[in-house]
């Protein structure tokens, strides 16, 4: 896998501000919101959002000037993080690779439950998201397979489904989350 632009990263890269200061601002929010977004869900206060990052509540609204400016925004940037780990497994064996992108996406999902309460799968943001998901995930799966270490009955988004399925639940830590993942992928993989 080469290390190509996925349409997520253009739109993540547009919305970070320049400037070394607010750049830093924003990237503060996003991590703030993406924490409140795992606590709270979209109910998650906005202004505790801002003190979490250690800024006012006018440098959230100067970044996001609206609550779904600010779920979009915290989407797109974990699915271009997602899209990153991909490129970045790429030199691991075919099931390890897989295996690393996976449970990364396992983590993605919490995220993705907050934000999917906020925004209705027709938005924009949500077709490049998937598209880029897609792009950056299937070829780890379809390099398993070839290798012979991943089912060859099942497709990309039967694989995406399943870890969706087993991490939509309620955990009682990450560490039965992680276990239970585990499982699934037992079933996922040939060769052990």
């Amino acid at each position: 896998m080469t290390a190509q632009p996925f349409p997520v990263s253009e739109i993540v890269a547009a919305q970070r501000p320049h400037r070394k200061d607010a750049a830093r601002n924003y990237d503060a929010l996003l991590a703030a919101a993406r924490e409140a977004f795992a606590e709270y869900g979209s109910e998650a206060s906005l202004e505790d959002i801002a003190r979490r990052a250690g800024v006012g509540i006018g440098t959230l609204y100067r970044n996001f000037p609206t609550r779904r400016a600010l779920f979009e925004s915290v989407y797109a940037d974990e699915v271009n993080a997602l899209c990153q780990v991909a490129l970045s497994v790429t030199d691991q064996e075919p099931w390890e690779a897989l295996a690393s992108w996976l449970n990364r996406f396992a983590g993605y999902m919490v995220t993705k439950q907050a934000v999917r309460e906020a925004l209705d799968n027709d938005s924009e943001i949500f077709g490049t998201c998937r598209e880029s998901m897609f792009s950056a995930g299937g070829p780890l799966f379809e390099r398993a397979q070839k290798a012979g270490v991943a089912r060859t009955d099942m497709d990309f988004g039967d694989l995406l489904r399943l870890v969706a399925g087993v991490t939509g639940t309620k955990f009682a830590d990450d560490a039965q989350r992680d276990r239970v993942l585990a499982i699934a992928l037992d079933g996922v993989r040939t060769n052990h």
